[in-house]
């Protein structure tokens, strides 16, 4: 019942976190717009993987696509394989986990095949959950670099001298992170936590005579009884041909 509480376990926890890394590659909101100090509130921007969007403040959001691959930065479009490849591998892995349930029969399958199948859904999970932690946490190091680069040009900074323009300059905003960044991250945690059940469950499907694979050794009885026949057998006597008839021949020696 332990086992097939942990695997079912492990099955919907991995489920979730792949749901959780194909809805933080959908959404747009991987890098907001930092409105701390950002005096300019009437526009809003925030931009994702797949298109840049823009908000005003009466509510009407225009969003446009990146329609340029080679024009992107190189670690833009690792962050986008990471992703994907964390998808791919993780619906995989659903798919094999489903057949692996021990509570699902499929004819003649036996528990040996099952746990293997249980065992391999599991590392799959896992290696989808450190794609999308790797990928969020790529995209998260180059906003901070970003915002780290960013500076404002108001017109307090720029009259104490420690903005990069004069008074009434233009504004460049800055980036924070986004809610997509904390979803994939939590969705990563939870693919591998998963995938940890799945593997801990694999342990237990595995049969025992699979387990424990050991021959008993029994000592021979003092007492072992030999049949007297082997005694009284006679022992060749070189009169046999191949054929296993008596010769009848006689040799003389003088």
């Amino acid at each position: 019942m332990a086992v097939t509480l942990c695997q079912v376990m492990g099955f919907v926890l991995s489920t979730l976190g792949v749901g959780g890394v194909i809805a933080a590659t959908g959404l747009d909101q991987w890098s907001t717009e930092d409105l701390y100090s950002n005096p300019v509130t009437a526009v809003y921007s925030y931009y994702g993987l797949w298109r840049s969007c823009v908000r005003q403040s009466s509510g009407f959001t225009e969003c446009r696509p990146y329609f340029t691959i080679l024009g992107l930065p190189g670690l833009f479009q690792a962050v986008r394989a990471l992703m994907i490849v964390g998808i791919v591998v993780g619906a995989i892995g659903i798919l094999i986990s489903i057949f692996s349930l021990k509570c699902i029969k499929i004819g003649s399958m036996e528990d040996t095949a099952k746990a293997n199948m249980t065992l391999t859904s599991g590392i799959m999970f896992a290696i989808a959950g450190v794609c999308s932690i790797a990928g969020v946490s790529v995209f998260a190091n180059l906003v901070v670099t970003t915002f780290m680069m960013t500076t404002y040009s108001t017109p307090f900074l720029g009259m104490s001298g420690l903005g990069s323009g004069a008074l009434g300059g233009p504004l460049t905003p800055r980036y924070t992170f986004g809610a997509a960044l904390f979803v994939g991250w939590v969705a990563g945690g939870v693919l591998i936590v998963g995938g940890v059940m799945m593997c801990l469950a694999c342990r237990g499907l595995m049969p025992e005579k699979t387990r424990f694979n050991a021959v008993s050794y029994r000592a021979p009885s003092h007492n072992t009884n030999y049949r007297s026949e082997d005694r009284n057998r006679p022992a060749y006597d070189g009169s046999f041909k191949e054929d296993g008839r008596r010769s009848n021949q006689r040799f003389d020696y003088v």
